[in-house]
């Protein structure tokens, strides 16, 4: 796929621009956004991602644009879970609703910052040294076992805080309340942290983590950087109103991390297969192809996706409601 350095320029400094009206809207009234606005923001978002993918049909070829469609997707279905952590951040440090979007927002310009430097690196890799796809792709098989086998919550218990945060929790010493949305005061005439700062601490540190398994997970759909960055650009655009929007649903869907390690392993397995159909490997085959290695079109992987995530979500609120009957009976 051959993109301009125009292309470039004005694709991302669209992104940037809606950003900075996000970032100028929350900071200057801090609340919870209505379930009407989350709507319209979903939509907007959505529908740029939907045309984006449409001028790519019409520029580029179906291939590049069913590529992008499926990472879009499959990024998207990553910040749901991402989402479900960020609840369980939200309750163990008890964000009052007003502050939660400022919180979120940071969240997600951290996730931009994280993947747009591992989106750098993956390309980077994948450009000089072939065999990263076999890596990659078992590095997503371990990893859907591993998400398979969590257990979906919603109690406080289930969030482990990360090195990082412990060791700001131990070494700063903090305000016992929140003081609006800073993240230092002074107080006694000592600096202090508020509990605000440890919330994006801990958001950093989760983005820096799922960073590691979204962009392989991505570079097995499409090894494009331009579809890449402009698939995770669409996927966080508006995952602060669907946070807002899905509320308890996130906990319901019990079942999503078994939908999520399927995608995973899919797609480690697709990853794979292609390391081993373009094999330059000295000691496997002889550095030859491997023959029998198929090359799985992108409307399987687009097949596979929905079907995933769609069979989690119908199976997740049907366990949800004939146990709602069970309880009423």
């Amino acid at each position: 796929m051959d993109v301009s350095l125009l292309t470039w320029i004005v694709s991302l400094g669209v992104a940037a621009a809606v950003l900075v009206v996000d970032v100028a809207v929350v900071g200057r009234n801090p609340h919870v956004p209505s379930t009407a606005e989350c709507l319209r923001y979903l939509a907007l978002y959505v529908g740029l991602a939907v045309l984006f993918g449409a001028g790519v049909w019409l520029t580029a070829g179906g291939q590049f644009a069913g590529e992008f469609y499926a990472g879009w997707l499959t990024e998207y279905s990553l910040s749901i879970d991402n989402l479900f952590v960020f609840l369980l951040i939200m309750t163990k440090f008890a964000v009052p609703k007003a502050y939660q979007q400022t919180a979120l927002l940071i969240g997600i310009i951290l996730a931009l910052v994280f993947r747009g430097i591992f989106i750098g690196l993956g390309a980077a890799a994948i450009a000089s040294f072939g065999w990263i796809f076999y890596l990659f792709g078992l590095f997503l098989v371990w990893t859907a076992v591993k998400v398979a086998r969590e257990k979906m919550g919603d109690e406080e218990g289930d969030f482990n805080p990360p090195l990082l945060l412990r060791l700001v929790q131990r070494w700063l010493p903090a305000t016992d309340g929140y003081r609006g949305v800073r993240l230092t005061v002074v107080e006694g005439g000592r600096r202090l942290v508020t509990p605000m700062l440890l919330v994006l601490v801990a958001l950093g540190a989760t983005d820096l983590l799922f960073a590691f398994d979204s962009i392989p997970a991505i570079f097995g759909l499409t090894s494009e950087p331009y579809l890449v960055l402009m698939a995770n650009l669409f996927a966080l655009m508006g995952l602060r109103q669907l946070y807002f929007l899905l509320g308890g649903l996130l906990t319901r869907l019990r079942y999503l991390n078994v939908g999520l390690g399927v995608l995973l392993g899919f797609i480690g397995v697709k990853l794979v297969l292609h390391a081993l159909h373009e094999n330059a490997v000295p000691f496997i085959n002889g550095g030859e192809p491997v023959a029998w290695a198929p090359e799985l079109p992108v409307w399987v992987s687009l097949a596979v996706i929905v079907a995933s995530l769609g069979v989690t979500t119908v199976v997740s609120l049907a366990k949800e409601r004939r146990e709602a009957r069970v309880t009423t009976a």
